[in-house]
């Protein structure tokens, strides 16, 4: 993203939202489509795949490391793999642009395979540090040259014979167990990761989907265990990408917020380890239901329904459930800026190395735009009035695209317009996000056109 021009965007004032829509596939279940479809041996069919940046970038990946990989007319992608240690050096560095998901899944992935490749990304990834991926890794064999800091560009020379460990997680992190699993794939005997608290289960899932032995273990105060064999062979498949929950977050908050709305997102996943943020809404009062509720590539999926009642109130949310609503925190603080009373979020040190510092930039935005609020090292108290605030304000994104999408719905309820100052990162998980968004009644432009008169 390093060459694009800034996309200032403003949101006013909207009507009840209706309507039935499809969010995009799933960010990190496409990725791992991709990446496990690469190393099966065949050819393995996806539908539904995110076509936003961040996944783009993990596609060219893998092509440039040896899978064909192909987009036809049907909407349908299609990967032939190269087999467990069948990834190819590319001379040429891989630019993973904005996604941190793709960068740690991939330095797992080529760690368990005798290889040397280069990652680098945009100005906000190289600032994300790596350590955390870095240091196990090392154990199974891999070595690395990374900038200070352990941060991008980064250089992994995989191992020519990986180690089998046995490894609990320091902090939770989906990224880094996936990261450890799939540098397993190649390593002899069975590699472990040990997680205290359950993180996002889609690597598992997806490496059963490809046949792989996959076995989770439930250990004492909710701990798992996760156990994989490697040096087994990944099976072609199909696989039908669900609807984003992440994604999703954004027109569930809009039409919560916005008072008379009924909506439907329907083919959503509703994995257990991702609906944290549904099941605080509904603890707020949210009038959220899941219909049609089926099993589909290893994932469980519904159709959501969501009426707009103007009833939230605010909480304290358990710090135990925020590693399965990392992502959605940004667009929980907007709704919490609408509930009726104080809302109460610890724990929330990951957000300070995601996209930007997710934390502070929250806190900033929503500030500037007339919201009581209280931030802490980990932490963030948003005092409710029930009503909306000022706005008024031109939000700083920091290339982050949750940032942008979250002050957008905000701008939906507050008295005055609310801007960002570039959308253009919104492409890296929601492409069609505006276009959806005003389909169901926002209204959102780009600046430079006429001024939006704020609706009744």
């Amino acid at each position: 993203m390093d060459n694009y021009t800034k996309t200032e965007t403003i949101s006013a004032k909207s009507k009840a939202l209706s309507g039935q829509i499809k969010v995009p596939g799933d960010k990190s279940i496409s990725h791992r489509a991709l990446m496990l479809g690469a190393m099966a041996v065949g050819e393995t069919i996806i539908s539904n795949l995110l076509e936003g940046e961040d996944v783009l970038h993990t596609a060219e990946a893998m092509r440039k490391m040896g899978a064909k990989i192909s987009h036809g007319s049907d909407g349908l992608w299609r990967v032939h793999g190269v087999g467990i240690g069948g990834l190819k050096e590319t001379n040429s560095v891989l630019d993973m642009g904005n996604s941190g998901t793709s960068t740690r899944l991939l330095m797992g992935l080529v760690s368990g395979q005798p290889i040397t490749t280069t990652f680098t990304g945009d100005a906000s990834l190289t600032k994300r540090p790596m350590n955390r991926v870095i240091n196990p890794l090392e154990m199974m064999g891999a070595s690395f040259m990374a900038q200070d800091g352990g941060r991008l560009p980064i250089t992994v020379k995989g191992a020519q014979n990986p180690l089998a460990i046995e490894y609990t997680l320091p902090v939770a992190s989906a990224q880094v167990k996936s990261a450890i699993l799939l540098a397993g794939l190649n390593a002899r005997g069975q590699t472990t990761v040990i997680e205290t608290h359950a993180t996002r289960d889609h690597t598992e899932n997806m490496l059963r989907h490809f046949g792989v032995n996959v076995i989770t273990e439930n250990l004492e105060n909710g701990a798992k265990a996760i156990h994989l064999t490697g040096q087994q062979d990944l099976m072609p498949c199909a696989v039908d990408v669900p609807g984003d929950p992440s994604s999703a977050a954004f027109p569930v908050i809009a039409a919560l917020i916005n008072e008379g709305s009924d909506i439907t997102i329907s083919n959503m996943g509703i994995n257990e380890t991702r609906i944290g943020l549904y099941t605080t809404l509904r603890e707020m009062g949210a009038d959220i239901t899941f219909e049609n509720q089926k099993m589909q590539a290893g994932e469980l999926i519904a159709d959501i329904r969501v009426k707009g009642t103007g009833s939230l109130k605010g909480i304290d949310v358990p710090e135990d459930r925020i590693p399965s609503m990392i992502d959605e925190f940004p667009i929980l603080c907007v709704a919490a800026s609408m509930a009726q009373g104080t809302t109460k979020m610890t724990g929330l040190s990951e957000l300070r190395v995601k996209e930007s510092d997710r934390l502070l930039m929250m806190a900033k935005g929503l500030h500037a735009c007339g919201v009581d609020l209280e931030m802490g090292e980990d932490s963030l108290v948003i005092k409710g009035k029930g009503k909306p605030c000022i706005g008024g304000a031109c939000v700083e994104t920091a290339l982050d695209h949750r940032i942008a999408m979250s002050f957008l719905i905000l701008g939906s309820i507050t008295d005055e317009p609310v801007s960002i100052d570039d959308a253009a990162p919104i492409a890296t998980s929601f492409p069609n996000f505006i276009e959806l968004m005003n389909d169901i009644g926002l209204n959102i432009t780009s600046a430079g056109y006429p001024p939006i008169p704020a609706l009744g």
